[in-house]
């Protein structure tokens, strides 16, 4: 919206007069104050919001009864279908009781069942569950899809534990199961480890290869030498490989007379 000429003019006058007033000495209209003293305004702070009491869960049982360990055995099928959240719900309310029930399902036949069941396991974080686990991931006449989810679990519950199988898993027929060893060895704290990921880095499919090369890098900090992976062949990765296996023989070969020492070194209670 425009303004009037009229009131540009009063506007300017007005301006015009405080200009020159200040110039002049005479006192203006509005006195304007030399120096500006900050002032703290009273604030109130908002009230608090309230929010209603929710109802706090019902904790899980320490134990089963006899009708219950019934029951649970018998929503193992159920694992599969239209109910299956549901079922997977009443599974992890009754919590680590009811494991050695639920392991029961990774040798039904259904592998959606099975696989429900390791997903259960995972939500009920019980590490007595893992020997069952690492039997599905080994087991080669099982689903890939199963396995590679059992050893994912075995690890999130108890990386102790996975060692033998992720060696044992090494020279898998399934690059799909190799690739899940070579990813889950970053977060299996233990010496034997490396040299896993070392012969993964030979591996055939270069996916595999290069997921080796990032967990031991996780691991080690150790980056190595600069080569194309994504471009290279089988050959060429062997021989690779090679460079990243002396320098863990010889990091070795320095840590543990160190920590030999340092265990001599502690004292006897």
């Amino acid at each position: 919206m425009m303004m009037r000429p009229v009131s540009c003019w009063l506007v300017g006058c007005w301006l015009g007069f405080m200009g020159a007033s200040a110039y002049s000495g005479v006192t203006p209209l509005v006195q304007v104050p030399r120096h500006l003293v900050p002032v703290q305004i009273p604030y109130a702070p908002p009230p608090e919001p309230e929010f209603p009491e929710i109802e706090k869960v019902t904790p899980g049982p320490t134990g089963l009864t006899e009708a219950e360990l019934k029951r649970a055995e018998a929503l193992l099928p159920l694992l599969e279908g239209r109910q299956e959240l549901y079922v997977i719900g009443e599974f992890v309310h009754l919590g680590k009781p009811v494991v050695p029930i639920l392991v029961k399902a990774l040798t039904m036949p259904s592998p959606r069942v099975r696989y429900n069941a390791i997903e259960t396991l995972s939500i009920i974080k019980d590490s007595q569950a893992v020997p069952d686990l690492l039997k599905s991931a080994t087991n080669t006449e099982e689903m890939t899809r199963v396995r590679a989810h059992a050893l994912r679990v075995a690890v999130k519950l108890d990386p102790s534990q996975v060692l033998p199988a992720l060696q044992a898993l090494v020279k898998d027929q399934s690059d799909t199961m190799r690739r899940t060893v070579a990813f889950e060895a970053r977060h299996v704290r233990h010496k034997e480890v490396p040299s896993v990921l070392i012969d993964l880095l030979a591996d055939s499919k270069r996916y595999v290869s290069v997921t080796a090369l990032e967990s031991f890098l996780k691991l080690t900090r150790y980056a190595g030498k600069p080569h194309d992976w994504q471009g290279s062949t089988q050959e060429q990765r062997k021989q690779w490989a090679q460079e990243w296996r002396d320098w863990w023989e010889a990091r070795l070969k320095e840590v543990e007379p160190r920590q030999k020492k340092e265990k001599s070194d502690e004292p006897v209670s």
